[in-house]
């Protein structure tokens, strides 16, 4: 199963967020037919926007774009409050060799030059938007320096995926370690101690070691707690309703050449693969609705 756990740090100095997010990133690679230097760059991003998720309240949400000028095109995910994440990649065929030393080359397939984006839907009349250059295309130094630069908040930001030699995932997780401003220095360079000496988060997860084991560590000699675990999933938030607004966005003229072209309109869900199918006279109730609304 996937989840997070929470642990706080020195009495709330320091906040830790560990996930596991191997099932939700395979279910990823299926729906999408991903490569796997697609879902390596994929999965990064919906382990990052899960736990980002985590840190919201109620019926708020949080998207991450992320913008590259490499073959893979873009990223785009999502998640709620609940756990709830879904994403795909534009260009999800893409598949790059593997760098020197054997590893998914991510942040070629990403670009090193481009913007990522966060929009986070408070429950305000406008979500708040922040954005900043990509630095390195890995996507976690990247959500790193978009943290410390759009946001003033220090932050360590770890994401990985392993794919077997099949391209099934057989590992994915991350976390993100927060110090308050005013943390000591004492405490950052015991709190950066305990990271470095650490595997990366994928190769962590494939040895069978937990989030609860994974955020001990990261808070090893600190006085710490860990909190209860929360669930992760991929789940799509897309409906039959949803695809009528993306028609009725699209307006009477442009509706009535799709009426006039032929008899089947489908709209196809990018995080989830759904069809919704409408025939013409689908389309005409939805042009006497926007009449109506003239």
């Amino acid at each position: 199963m996937d989840y997070l756990v929470r642990g706080i740090g020195e009495k709330g100095k320091i906040t830790v967020y560990v996930a596991r997010t191997t099932e939700l990133v395979e279910k990823a690679r299926i729906i999408h037919n991903a490569s796997p230097t697609a879902i390596a760059a994929l999965g990064r991003a919906l382990t990052l926007v899960a736990i980002m998720g985590k840190m919201l309240k109620g019926k708020e949400t949080i998207s991450l774009q992320i913008l590259g000028n490499g073959p893979l095109g873009g990223i785009f995910v999502d998640s709620d409050a609940y756990g709830n994440v879904r994403g795909y990649v534009k260009r999800p065929y893409i598949d790059l060799p593997p760098t020197p030393e054997g590893k998914l080359d991510v942040s070629s397939a990403v670009g090193q030059k481009g913007i990522i984006s966060i929009v986070r839907d408070l429950g305000l009349k406008e979500p708040y938007r922040g954005s900043t250059n990509l630095v390195s295309g890995s996507i976690a130094k990247d959500l790193a320096y978009y943290f410390s630069y759009s946001e003033q908040q220090p932050s360590v930001v770890a994401a990985g995926v392993y794919v077997d030699k099949s391209g099934k995932v057989s590992s994915a997780g991350g976390y993100i370690v927060q110090v308050l401003p005013d943390t000591s220095l004492d405490l950052i360079e015991k709190l950066e101690n305990n990271i470095s000496s650490m595997d990366p988060p994928s190769q962590l997860i494939l040895k069978g070691i937990s989030p609860e084991e994974i955020a001990e560590k990261i808070l090893k000699n600190l006085d710490k707690k860990i909190f209860d675990s929360e669930k992760l999933n991929y789940s799509c938030r897309c409906s039959r309703v949803k695809a009528e607004n993306v028609l009725l966005a699209l307006g009477i003229k442009e509706l009535r050449e799709l009426i006039n072209k032929q008899e089947i309109t489908e709209v196809k869900c990018e995080f989830c693969g759904n069809k919704y199918k409408f025939t013409s006279k689908d389309l005409e109730e939805l042009i006497n609705l926007l009449k109506n609304k003239q």
